[in-house]
C-alpha cells in the first residue's frame, strides 16, 4: 500500500507526504571530512561532556523534495503532535480545493481503497471529509493515538504505518540520513542548541534547491531486468545466470515417468 501510495497518490491527486523523527544526536566529535592541510588531519578530543541531546521533526514531501524541519531537544507526543498539527494545516491550506460535487459513495470508496490494504485501519467516522493527503510514517504507538488519527481524518488525511521492521519505506529515513551528514560530519557540538541550529540551516539550505525522490527508480527497473535474466531453482530462492543443463538420462526417466502417468 505504502508503495502504491509513491507510484501513483500523487497523480489520483492525493499529496504523499512521509514524516520520522531523528536522533538522538548526542554532543561527541562526529566522524567526517574537514578541510585541512595534507599531513595535518584535525583532531578531535576522545572525551566529551554529557550535555543532552537533539532529535529532528521531519515532514518530508517525496514528489518535489521540500523538507519542514523542527530541532527539539525532547521528542513526547506534547511536542510531536502539536508540531505536527501545524505543519500539516499550513500544507492543507496551500493544497487545490477539493472537488465540490463529489457524492459521499464515492468519497467513502476512496477512504476505503486506502484503507482496505491496512491490517488495522483506522475506523471512518459517518461523516467524512474529502481525502487529500497520505501520510506515511512509523509503527509508533504514540502516532496511534485516538486524538491524533481522529484529527488527521477529519482534516482529510489517512495515515499508512510502516510495519515492524519496514521503516525503509519512510523516505523520510533517507532525507534525514543527508541533513545529519551535512550538518554533523566533522563537527564537535558542545550542546544541543548548536545541533538544532545547524540541522535546521541545512534544511533550509536544502529547500533552495530540494531534490525530488522516486520509489525505485532506474536502480529498481535494473534490478527486476537483471532478476529476469536469471534462472530460479526450486527448493530455495537461489538462481543462477545460465540454465543448469540436465543429463539426457535424468531427461529420459521424466520422459518415461509422464507417459506412465499419461498411460
Amino acid at each position: 500500500m505504502i508503495e502504491q501510495a509513491y507510484k501513483i497518490g500523487e497523480s489520483l491527486g492525493l499529496s504523499v507526504w512521509t514524516q520520522d523523527e531523528a536522533g538522538p544526536f548526542q554532543t561527541i566529535p562526529y566522524e567526517g571530512y574537514s578541510w585541512q592541510p595534507e599531513g595535518k588531519p584535525k583532531q578531535q578530543p576522545h572525551e566529551y561532556v554529557r550535555n543532552g541531546t537533539a532529535k529532528l521533526l521531519t515532514l518530508f514531501h517525496p514528489s518535489d523534495g521540500q523538507v519542514r524541519v523542527k530541532g527539539v531537544t525532547s521528542c513526547s507526543n506534547a511536542v510531536l503532535h502539536p508540531w505536527l498539527q501545524q505543519e500539516l494545516s499550513v500544507i492543507l491550506a496551500c493544497l487545490p480545493s477539493p472537488p465540490d460535487n463529489l457524492d459521499p459513495e464515492t468519497n467513502r470508496a476512496l477512504w476505503e481503497i486506502w484503507c482496505a490494504g491496512l491490517d488495522n485501519p483506522p475506523p471512518l467516522p459517518d461523516d467524512l471529509p474529502p481525502l487529500r493527503m497520505l501520510l506515511i510514517w512509523d509503527n509508533l504507538a504514540g502516532h496511534k493515538t485516538s486524538s491524533m488519527v481522529d484529527w488527521l481524518i477529519q482534516h482529510g488525511i489517512i495515515p499508512l504505518y510502516t510495519p515492524l521492521g519496514g521503516s525503509w519505506l519512510n523516505m523520510t529515513e533517507s532525507t534525514q540520513r543527508i541533513l545529519k551528514r551535512r550538518a554533523l560530519a566533522g563537527q564537535h557540538p558542545t550542546k544541543p542548541e548548536e545541533i538544532i541550529a545547524w540541522l535546521e540551516a541545512v534544511a533550509r539550505a536544502w529547500n533552495r534547491d530540494p531534490t525530488p525522490f522516486e520509489w525505485g527508480g532506474k536502480r529498481a527497473a535494473r534490478r527486476a531486468r537483471s532478476r529476469k535474466r536469471r534462472h530460479a531453482l526450486g527448493g530455495s530462492g537461489a538462481c543462477t545466470r545460465r540454465p543448469i543443463q540436465r543429463s539426457r538420462r535424468t531427461i529420459v526417466e521424466q520422459w518415461r515417468s509422464s507417459c506412465q502417468v499419461t498411460h
